[in-house]
């Protein structure tokens, strides 16, 4: 037996009871806890990977429980986006287990030095780190660190499983409004694929028997749907989208 939902009406006078929706942030938050409890860890981390337009570490967090000293210092040497361990998480999907000297830059031994006593004074002097990405390709980087020994590899898989089931909520309570590229049409991504195969308008236009001219149109509306200046910009944005 199916219920269905049925509204609720007011009386005359009667204020409708208010609906609390949880914040996204907080309920990550809160998922990411329960796992760092679960597996004997003291503090959390999650960010957004280092981009190019955002290298900052306090400009990435989403969510965390690190001491704000260290929020506040770390963000103050702008180690995170060049340090170690985002030079090795570049190279793996695996989960990194680390001390606290992949947290500097690479080659800076008298800075690792001073950074790792100010990790270990607080608590932070093992961490397990993996990336993760969403559906629509956000990429983010999840630590767990405290004092407890490596986890094994079915450890690990619980970890991280449990971050991904946390991470796909969080993600879908917070996907951005659809993208003008996201409503590029059938015709307009065919053009886009044959013009990324060397293809010229007169060519596409033989080949999906339409004219020249209409092959145009196409291109110039997928053009301004990805925000390209000409033709090999559309089909370099298309490929980043993989919508080709």
């Amino acid at each position: 037996m199916i219920l269905k939902n049925r509204a609720k009406f007011s009386f005359p006078g009667e204020q409708p009871a208010p609906q609390s929706r949880p914040i996204p942030t907080r309920s990550f938050s809160i998922s990411l806890q329960h796992v760092m409890q679960a597996h004997g860890f003291r503090f959390f981390l999650a960010a957004s990977f280092p981009q190019a337009d955002k290298l900052g570490f306090r400009a990435n967090i989403i969510a965390s429980n690190w001491p704000q000293e260290l929020i506040d210092r770390y963000d103050a040497s702008d180690l995170f986006w060049r340090s170690q361990l985002i030079e090795d998480l570049k190279k793996t999907i695996m989960p990194i287990y680390s001390g606290t000297d992949l947290f500097a830059q690479p080659g800076n031994a008298s800075g690792s030095e001073e950074l790792a006593r100010n990790f270990e004074d607080l608590g932070l002097h093992n961490t397990v780190s993996f990336t993760l990405h969403d559906a629509i390709l956000r990429h983010y980087v999840i630590m767990f660190s405290g004092l407890r020994s490596q986890p094994d590899e079915q450890e690990c898989a619980r970890m991280v499983f449990a971050v991904l089931k946390a991470l796909d909520s969080f993600s879908l309570a917070t996907e951005p409004p659809l993208a003008d590229y996201e409503r590029l049409t059938v015709r307009e991504i065919e053009c886009l694929r044959w013009s990324a195969s060397g293809k010229s308008s007169e060519e596409i236009a033989i080949i999906l028997h339409i004219s020249a001219h209409t092959v145009n149109g196409y291109l110039k509306t997928a053009m301004r749907k990805l925000d390209a200046v000409n033709r090999m910009q559309a089909v370099l944005r298309a490929y980043r989208f993989r919508l080709i």
